[in-house]
């Protein structure tokens, strides 16, 4: 079960903290219903996913995620979360356009053994097109059906990618229009790659649906928090997990954080330039990198610790301190850390999780997905556009044609 510790929050000075009054002051604010969420229930897509993957998971070497922002991020973050950290399994995902990148690929996998997952909400973006049509020229010339080497995932009915799928029977699963590219990881754009490499996507629903009712319960009101002391200048939000595996958890909420929040206009069309800055850090790796900054530097942000309750068998340390082990140094370490911010009045959460599983991962994520929306709803702005990205688009078209 997740849970949000704000006790150091009230420990602080009134100046940079909380105190229970204005935590609780926007507790009558309530989410609209949203696609992420609704999704959950989509039982035939579910199926269809599964389908797919008991029947290819045996018949290739790789699985190749090709997409770029959230069509990668969510994949990306699923395969970390739930993996071995050092026996990799057969998924890669290519999400960015560096040619060293593309060309070690390359020089990496098995054309005849690779399944390549395209992934573009609206079927059209460049970088994505582009890894394709690099890889299906590639597979044309080693006379590979591409009805047998990609899988698309993109809008029901229009795009680029939605045209030749129809065009050339090539297998497509939908990404539902009323569900950004940063909200899909409960879509097939993370739960397809997540059943390839055997993770149990059930499971995953499960606590994500169990995350959407605990969004609205007791002491969950991650929003209400970064968007009250947004208000005490405090602009900067570090997510902090304690945990290797989450690592990049941290990168997919940094994309959601980042976009959804940051914003020239509110809903009424007033110019606002709003929004949080999303910094990512490492317990305990970034405690010797970032940290002296947090204590000492600047009072202008928040600390989001994500700690797991459960880190396995006990792993002792030999010859330091009797009994010591690297569960306790971890647990502790963050303790403290917490502890020296609270004392220098810098305001820090901790969000618990028992383990890592899908179940609990589930419902991190669907935590999260739900605390941006009600964040945008308290900015009064549209949290599922980004203007800003679309204008990088354009111009960059334009460059290309000049």
């Amino acid at each position: 079960m997740l849970t949000l510790d704000i006790s150091n929050l009230r420990k602080i000075s009134r100046l940079h903290g909380l105190s229970p009054a204005e935590i609780n002051s926007l507790e009558k604010i309530r989410n609209r219903k949203h696609g992420f969420y609704e999704i959950l229930d989509d039982k035939n897509s579910i199926e269809k996913i599964k389908k797919f993957a008991r029947q290819n998971i045996g018949r290739y070497k790789h699985f190749v995620v090709l997409g770029i922002g959230g069509s990668a991020l969510g994949a990306l973050c699923l395969q970390q979360s739930l993996s071995h950290i050092f026996k990799p399994n057969n998924l890669i995902v290519v999400d960015n356009i560096d040619p060293v990148l593309i060309k070690e690929l390359e020089e990496t996998i098995n054309l005849k053994k690779t399944l390549f997952i395209v992934t573009s909400k609206s079927g059209t973006t460049v970088e994505t097109l582009a890894q394709y049509y690099y890889f299906r020229k590639k597979t044309d010339a080693a006379k590979l059906k591409p009805q047998n080497h990609f899988v698309f995932i993109t809008d029901p009915e229009k795009g680029t990618l939605r045209e030749i799928a129809k065009k050339e029977n090539i297998t497509a699963f939908e990404i539902p229009e009323n569900i950004g590219g940063r909200f899909s990881v409960f879509t097939a754009v993370g739960l397809l790659p997540a059943a390839l490499i055997g993770i149990n996507i059930d499971r995953l629903i499960k606590g994500a649906k169990r995350g959407g009712k605990d969004f609205f319960a007791e002491q969950k009101k991650l929003a209400t928090i970064q968007y009250l002391l947004y208000k005490k200048n405090k602009s900067i939000n570090v997510i902090m997990p304690y945990a290797q595996k989450l690592i990049r958890l941290a990168d997919w909420y940094r994309q959601l954080l980042a976009e959804s929040i940051g914003k020239k206009f509110n809903n009424k069309g007033k110019q606002i330039h709003v929004g949080i800055t999303p910094v990512n850090a490492l317990g305990a790796t970034d405690q010797h990198s970032q940290i002296q900054l947090y204590n000492e530097g600047p009072n202008d942000k928040l600390i989001i610790f994500i700690e797991v309750k459960n880190t396995g068998k006990p792993l002792k340390i030999p010859a330091i301190h009797k009994n010591l082990t690297f569960n306790k140094l971890l647990q502790t370490e963050k303790e403290a850390t917490a502890a020296a911010l609270t004392r220098n009045n810098r305001p820090n959460i901790t969000i618990k999780i028992d383990s890592i599983t899908e179940e609990t991962l589930g419902e991190l994520l669907m935590f999260f997905e739900g605390s941006i929306a009600f964040l945008g709803e308290l900015f009064d702005i549209n949290a599922y556009d980004q203007p800003g990205v679309e204008l990088a688009k354009q111009l960059t078209k334009k460059m290309l044609h000049a």
